[in-house]
């Protein structure tokens, strides 16, 4: 009896392992979600990718994005935090009025799985407030870390905005040069591109910046927003947003 008993155990551990595993490999999918279709990329030919810059803003990431955005004559979606806003809206609205796409990366920069729907439907309306008063709101919006599960995106849903994910991503290294090749090596028409460019800790990708848009120029790819790559897509009546895997 006392080694069916354990048996028992045992199978039920796995199960419950296995359940896990399942669970966070939904809450990481980035062409996945349960519910609603979030966007990691675009289907086209056309020689186009989204440049996405995430958290803040800061008064550093500001000042060191902006001018070479601008130098290499390109556009690009910062998914901002309301609490950063709210501190500092002047730098909010410093992207909006040099063209670029203000994007909703919630008010807390928490994770926002398990969560009331009450607290998703906070968090994403308060940030939209503060990014109209700021400037403007793209009606996009990008979960922090990525992560979401069922409720985050019933709740961007019912306000009516897009949840957008990337397909390449920041790499580890503390090399600009590293970081800026591997980016361009990854992207592909129709990409997404996510840099953390207004980090405090680290200034690599802030370095690697420029590298990335001449690399991305060579390659005959051209840098624009999100809202940007949507709507040539739509234009061209190619193949539209992938939210596939």
């Amino acid at each position: 009896m006392l080694k069916r008993a354990l048996l028992a155990v045992a199978i039920a551990a796995v199960a419950l392992a296995g359940g896990a595993v399942g669970v966070r490999s939904l809450v990481d999918a980035r062409c996945f979600s349960l519910a609603g279709e979030p966007i990691c990329r675009v289907e086209t030919q056309a020689p186009l990718v989204a440049l996405t810059i995430d958290d803040g803003p800061t008064q550093e990431g500001v000042d060191a994005v902006l001018p070479v955005l601008d130098r290499h004559g390109a556009k690009a979606t910062f998914f901002l935090v309301g609490a950063e806003v709210r501190k500092r809206p002047d730098l909010a609205a410093r992207i909006a009025a040099a063209g670029h796409e203000l994007g909703n990366h919630s008010y807390s920069h928490s994770r926002m799985i398990f969560r009331p729907a009450a607290f998703y439907a906070r968090e994403i309306a308060e940030t939209e407030r503060l990014l109209a008063a700021a400037g403007g709101g793209s009606g996009l919006f990008r979960p922090p870390y990525g992560k979401k599960l069922v409720g985050l995106p019933r709740a961007v849903e019912r306000q009516g905005l897009i949840m957008v994910m990337w397909d390449v991503e920041d790499p580890v290294t503390a090399d600009p040069q590293v970081f800026a090749r591997q980016v361009v090596a990854e992207a592909q028409p129709g990409s997404i591109i996510l840099v953390h460019a207004m980090s405090r800790r680290s200034p690599v990708p802030r370095q690697a910046l420029p590298l990335i848009l001449d690399g991305l120029a060579q390659r005959g790819l051209r840098v624009v927003s999100v809202g940007d790559l949507l709507a040539a897509t739509e234009r061209s009546g190619v193949n539209g947003p992938s939210g596939g895997p």
